[in-house]
C-alpha cells in the first residue's frame, strides 16, 4: 500500500473504525455526526467510498446491510507515514527521528524499553 495521507474527516473515520469495527454506514454517521443537524449520509458514502478506493476500509456484502471495516492497522498506517517522513526529512533514516525523540525525552522509559527490545531481537536475527 502506498502511503496516502488521509484527510482529517478520512482520519476520523478510520479512528471509529479502529476502535469499534465493523460498522454500518449507519452507525458511522451516528457516532461521527451524532449532533449534526442536517443528515451527514452523503458525506458518510463518500468517505467511505474514497477510503475503499485507496485500499484502507473493505465492505463486506454477505449481509443486507453493509459492513465497513479497516484493512489497515492503525499502526500499519503510523507506520507508513513515519517511513513517508523519514524519507522526505531524512532520507529514509529513522535514527535522526529516534535520535530527537531521546533528545528532547519525548519518550518515556517503557517505551526505550520496548524499542531496546526490539532492537536486541533484530540484531540477534541479523
Amino acid at each position: 500500500m502506498t502511503p496516502e495521507r488521509l484527510t482529517n474527516a478520512e482520519m476520523a473515520l478510520m479512528d471509529l473504525l479502529w476502535e469499534t469495527e465493523p460498522l454500518t454506514a449507519r452507525q458511522i454517521r451516528e457516532r461521527l455526526y451524532d449532533d449534526a443537524k442536517t443528515s451527514q449520509h452523503g458525506t458518510v458514502q463518500r468517505l467511505l467510498q474514497s477510503l475503499e478506493e485507496k485500499g484502507f476500509v473493505q465492505r463486506d456484502r454477505s449481509i443486507g446491510v453493509h459492513l465497513f471495516s479497516s484493512r489497515i492497522s492503525r499502526e500499519a498506517y503510523g507506520g507508513l507515514q513515519l517511513e513517508s517522513l523519514a524519507e522526505k526529512l531524512t532520507g529514509g533514516s529513522i535514527a535522526p527521528l529516534l535520535t530527537h525523540l531521546l533528545d528532547e525525552k519525548k519518550l518515556g522509559k517503557a517505551e526505550i524499553n520496548r524499542l531496546r527490545k526490539l532492537l536486541e531481537e533484530a540484531q540477534k536475527r541479523g
